[in-house]
């Protein structure tokens, strides 16, 4: 970590342990800075000959036995005006990343500038700034997520966090030959990549540094700044959609740690909205640049946590545009209204037929031409005829449901008819498991079953002699 110390003078401040500060000196003090809890009995010389703010302050202040001001609103509250206090008493102090925006912010708020003093606090703060830290990757990261404290401060004065991010983007969009500095990577192991025959025989080995090296590293980022930065990185047209589909599935199981279980505590729910609504928005508009696996975790967190109709219907058209990548038990989506814990568990079924019907219209339309994914309709074929698997199969388990409606199984099944299969089995399980269900349960309602059911098996298996006849019969 870069860091820089001012001051020559060794640090004469004591602190009593009731937050009252004071110097070792022989000269009595002669004014009393009150920064929130803290108390400062200080001296006016060193601290007027540095701050204009100051300067103002005692010259409006009643004489008496000693000055008193109240500076409660001062950034960064007493730590910060301790370091400005002991700058222009001529201290050591030493700035490092995690200190030096509050300590600008505090010199910037005493008006700690040029014009009061030459080399004042507010400059020298800028040349450790642009010199040192926005010169390395893992202090600009941290020197920006401070900047979150300070929003009162830099909010009118945006161009230190545009700085900032500035930095933090340049380095992530840079020739990764040209990564010469250390970043957090735990995703995979790298692999070692072996050198010309010359350095081998000497034992020098080089790392590969991976194209989304800095995703993890990103994810510390507060919700905010890290959406500030990945814009600048997308602007910036140097990164891949793939590396940065990879940067948002990073921070999303970094934000959302339940979102492989699909469970969020009630208390997160509103930092975690947040979090899957900015993750929709930043997603890259190219198709397959996210698994459709991620896409539906992030779909059942949207429904988890009650993002808008915008988002969820984002999420579901994104899925639909690559459906057949999906699992049974992606689709697998709670309804709300269940807690998981009950019996017959109900599935939100309509979510899934909002996604396959996604996946239909974008067929019929030639939307998926252009991705790849059609060459002479062979490819086509091939994707709505494991859509239709996928659906097949997604039939079976919802038909466990004992309180899944006919319309909703029917219209289902109904939207990948078009399908030619090799083998309707699935879909005769599907079937065949739904009846035993409701048959056990809806006593009364089994010939209407039977007979909607036999219609809907005999539309997609009239050319399979005999199949249809196994049809359970009540």
């Amino acid at each position: 970590m870069k860091f820089m110390k001012l001051g020559s003078k060794p640090d004469s401040f004591q602190n009593d342990g009731n937050n009252v500060w004071y110097v070792t000196s022989e000269l009595a003090t002669d004014v009393i800075v009150n920064v929130g809890d803290s108390k400062f009995y200080l001296h006016k010389f060193p601290l007027l000959s540095k701050s204009g703010r100051l300067q103002k302050l005692v010259g409006s202040t009643s004489e008496g036995d000693g000055n008193e001001i109240d500076m409660h609103e001062i950034p960064g509250g007493s730590s910060a005006f301790e370091i400005c206090a002991k700058f222009c008493y001529g201290m050591t102090v030493t700035l490092n990343a995690y200190n030096v925006i509050s300590t600008y912010c505090a010199a910037d708020y005493l008006e700690m500038y040029e014009t009061i003093d030459k080399g004042n606090l507010v400059y020298k703060i800028s040349v450790f700034l642009n010199s040192s830290i926005f010169r390395s990757w893992k202090d600009s990261i941290i020197v920006l997520q401070t900047t979150k404290y300070m929003t009162s401060c830099l909010s009118e004065e945006p161009k230190l966090v545009n700085l900032c991010i500035n930095s933090i983007a340049s380095r992530a969009t840079v020739d990764v030959s040209k990564v010469d500095w250390s970043y957090t990577y735990n995703r995979k192991k790298l692999t070692q990549e072996i050198e010309p025959e010359s350095e081998l025989n000497e034992g020098i080995r080089s790392r590969t540094v991976p194209n989304d090296w800095w995703v993890e590293d990103l994810a510390e980022l507060e919700i905010g700044l890290y959406k500030q930065v990945l814009v600048s990185i997308k602007n910036k047209n140097l990164v891949s959609n793939e590396v940065i589909g990879e940067a948002l599935k990073a921070f999303a199981l970094r934000r959302l740690p339940g979102l492989n279980r699909g469970i969020v505590h009630s208390s997160d729910i509103p930092k975690a909205r947040s979090v899957v609504d900015i993750i929709a928005w930043l997603l890259p508009s190219e198709k397959g640049c996210v698994s459709c696996g991620f896409l539906l975790k992030l779909l059942k967190m949207a429904i988890l946590v009650d993002s808008g109709e915008m988002v969820k219907r984002e999420l579901v058209k994104r899925i639909g545009q690559q459906l057949e990548e999906a699992t049974v038990e992606d689709l697998l989506i709670k309804a709300k209204e269940s807690d998981g814990e009950t019996e017959g568990v109900i599935y939100d079924v309509n979510v899934v037929h909002d996604i396959v019907r996604e996946f239909t219209v974008g067929d019929q339309n030639g939307e998926y031409e252009e991705s790849g994914r059609t060459t002479g309709g062979i490819l086509s074929e091939a994707s709505k005829l494991m859509v239709a698997k996928l659906v097949d199969a997604y039939l079976s388990e919802i038909a466990k449901d004992p309180n899944l409606p006919l319309g909703m199984f029917v219209d289902l099944a109904d939207m990948v008819s078009g399908a030619s299969r090799t083998s309707h089995d699935g879909l005769y399980r599907a079937i065949d498991t739904y009846l035993k269900v409701k048959a056990c349960t809806i006593y009364l309602m089994h010939r209407t079953l039977v007979y909607l059911l036999k219609v809907l098996l005999d539309k997609y298996l009239s050319k399979q002699s005999g199949v249809a006849s196994k049809l359970l019969i009540f």
